[in-house]
C-alpha cells in the first residue's frame, strides 16, 4: 500500500468518525448505532496501518486475489446490515400494531362513557 493510500483512508476515517460524532450529539441516531460506526472506523485505521494484515489475512482464507476478498468483505457486511434492518423493521411493525390497537381500545372507551 503506497503512503498517499494510507492517509487517504486514514483521512476518510476521520471524517467517518467526526460525521458519527457529530450525529450523535445532533441526536439523529441512537448510541448502539453510533458504536457500530466508530468500531467500524477503528478497523479501517487499524487496516490502514498495517497495510499487510490484509494480504496476509487474503492468503490465509485462500483468496487468490485481495480485491476477491474485499469484494467479499463488503458482500458479507452488507448482507449483515440488511438482516438487522429487517429484524428492527419487523420489530417497528409490532410496536404500531400494538399502538394501534390500544388507540382504538381507547377511542371505544372514550365513545362508551359519552
Amino acid at each position: 500500500m503506497s503512503n498517499s493510500l494510507i492517509i487517504t483512508v486514514i483521512i476518510f476515517a476521520i471524517i467517518l468518525g467526526v460525521s458519527v460524532l457529530y450525529l450523535l450529539l445532533k441526536n439523529r441516531i441512537p448510541v448502539k448505532y453510533a458504536l457500530v460506526w466508530l468500531f467500524s472506523t477503528i478497523v479501517i485505521i487499524i487496516i490502514a496501518l498495517i497495510p499487510n494484515l490484509m494480504e496476509k489475512l487474503a492468503k490465509l482464507l485462500g483468496f487468490e486475489l485481495l480485491s476477491n476478498m474485499v469484494l467479499c468483505l463488503f458482500i458479507a457486511i452488507l448482507m449483515f446490515l440488511t438482516l438487522i434492518l429487517t429484524v428492527m423493521m419487523a420489530g417497528q411493525k409490532k410496536k404500531t400494531t400494538l399502538l394501534i390497537q390500544e388507540l382504538s381500545l381507547l377511542k371505544a372507551e372514550v365513545k362508551k362513557n359519552d
